[in-house]
């Protein structure tokens, strides 16, 4: 039989065989030995990296661009939060004092608030003058109610002959009260200027005031 010889390998390929181990081994030590922590801040682009390789607190700031971040990735910012709720009360505020705004000119299609030449006062609106003509008590009453309103109550009058710049008339004013003068005849009341508080029949000629409501 013939026996085969062993060949000694040449240089070359044991430089070649070694190259090969050195080559392999770097791979090895580099997939196992290099993780995020050992990268230096900018020496990696970030197209080289693995997701999830690099710890945060290793990005240097300002070094990613908006384009390179999944933005359905992020939460909501807690301050976009407390922005949300603010621009949500700021319009609820907004659409109420709308609301209001509209209240105050016209409720129900009903006007709020009183006309020139009248003062609002106990939640109604009151003649700053008396009427220029004198009546009885009954005409007197039906020209207020001609205007949705009615005459007075002769304490209210009293309290509101106290508010600034107004007047009572000097002989008296129809109040809507009437009172008994005999067992058959019934009189009107009627306030002075003075505060006295007279009562006179009720075909008497005084001056008025009207009390009309705040929605007309």
């Amino acid at each position: 039989m013939k026996r085969t010889r062993w060949r000694r390998p040449s240089p070359a390929l044991v430089i070649a065989c070694l190259a090969l181990f050195v080559a392999l081994g770097g791979t090895v030590l580099a997939a196992t030995k290099i993780d995020g922590k050992t990268i230096k801040v900018r020496s990696l682009p970030g197209n080289r990296l693995e997701p999830g390789s690099v710890p945060g607190n290793r990005i240097a700031d300002h070094s990613l661009k908006g384009s390179q971040i999944k933005v359905e990735t992020l939460g909501e910012v807690p301050s976009a939060a407390h922005a949300d709720s603010a621009e949500t009360a700021r319009r609820a505020q907004t659409a109420t004092a709308a609301d209001h705004a509209a209240d105050a000119t016209t409720v129900n299609g009903h006007a709020v608030g009183c006309a020139a030449g009248r003062r609002e006062f106990a939640g109604a609106c009151w003649d700053m003058t008396p009427s220029l003509a004198a009546v009885n008590v009954v005409d007197a009453a039906a020209a207020c109610a001609a205007q949705g309103g009615e005459l007075p109550a002769v304490l209210t009058l009293m309290a509101f002959a106290r508010e600034p710049g107004v007047h009572t008339s000097i002989a008296g004013e129809w109040v809507n009260q009437i009172t008994a003068l005999a067992s058959d005849l019934r009189g009107g009341i009627i306030l002075q200027s003075s505060g006295a508080i007279v009562v006179e029949p009720l075909q008497s000629l005084f001056h008025y005031r009207c009390v009309t409501p705040l929605l007309s």
